[in-house]
């Protein structure tokens, strides 16, 4: 990992965390979060949490625990409505945001805007519309919604999407028009990371869970049903975690990302 030039300091960095799957991936987020806000002078942290509990949804004890260890806004995905806690806090969970184009859609925000320097940055969450169930208009639509409709200086996508055509063609529709489109969903990091007209983009940030397992699922069982026909129940892996996401650096002159690098930690 590199140190953040000190020329940088005064602008905006924000951290990017990929999908934060069952304990493993908490362990790991909080056992790096502090040094990785330190390392890279990190003005704002977004991570997906929708595998945070037990690998499907979110409840409001782990909601608080995410924004605990230092995360700012948690983004969601397909599993945003796997537990049923999530319906007893979401109306009031004010830095949660769930995907705009995913049923069902009376619960919950698409975008939060919060205060950064001085500045007002819109972190919004969408679904591809790809091998993805539940949704219910495109991404490129709702994003063209969201710009007419949010005032804000600063404008950061988690789309999460299987399909990586489907967002790397989402961040060059967008390119310009927001500061940062991460994906997320696959929990495979991609080595595609690009600035497009002063928007940064990557396919997939990757995951947060445990090293030793198939994309955060315990490894002989995925076996056995790879190899048997049984159906398993997709148990989390447990074991030392990877943490994955990205940083982007945004210049405050311009309104333009300027830089975005990967992060990985292994154990």
């Amino acid at each position: 990992m590199k140190h953040v030039p000190v020329n940088w300091l005064d602008n905006m960095n924000i951290l990017f965390l990929g999908d934060i799957v069952g304990a493993s991936g908490r362990d790991v987020v909080r056992q790096h979060l502090s040094s990785l806000k330190e390392r890279y002078e990190i003005d704002l942290v977004v991570a997906n949490g929708e595998n945070s509990a037990h690998g499907k949804g979110i409840t409001q004890k782990i909601y608080r625990q995410l924004l605990d260890m230092g995360i700012d806004v948690i983004t969601m995905g397909n599993h945003t409505f796997s537990k049923n806690d999530i319906f007893q806090f979401i109306d009031n969970a004010e830095r949660l945001v769930r995907p705009a184009n995913m049923e069902p859609l009376a619960y919950g925000q698409h975008t939060t805007v919060i205060e950064v320097k001085g500045k007002r940055v819109a972190i919004s969450n969408l679904c591809g519309e790809i091998w993805m169930h539940d949704v219910v208009d495109s991404p490129f639509f709702c994003m063209e919604d969201i710009l007419d409709s949010v005032d804000a200086n600063y404008y950061l996508v988690d789309l999460h999407a299987e399909a990586t055509s489907e967002k790397i063609a989402f961040t060059y529709a967008f390119a310009g028009r927001v500061q940062a489109v991460v994906g997320t969903h696959t929990h495979v990091q991609t080595a595609d990371e690009r600035i497009v007209n002063g928007t940064a983009g990557i396919t997939d940030l990757g995951m947060c869970g445990a090293y030793e397992s198939v994309l955060g699922r315990d490894v002989e069982e995925i076996l056995t049903r790879f190899t048997s026909n049984e159906k398993t129940k997709f148990k989390i892996a447990q074991g030392e975690g990877i943490l994955c996401g990205a940083f982007v650096h945004i210049d405050d002159t311009s309104g333009k990302a300027t830089h975005i690098e990967r992060i990985q930690i292994r154990p």
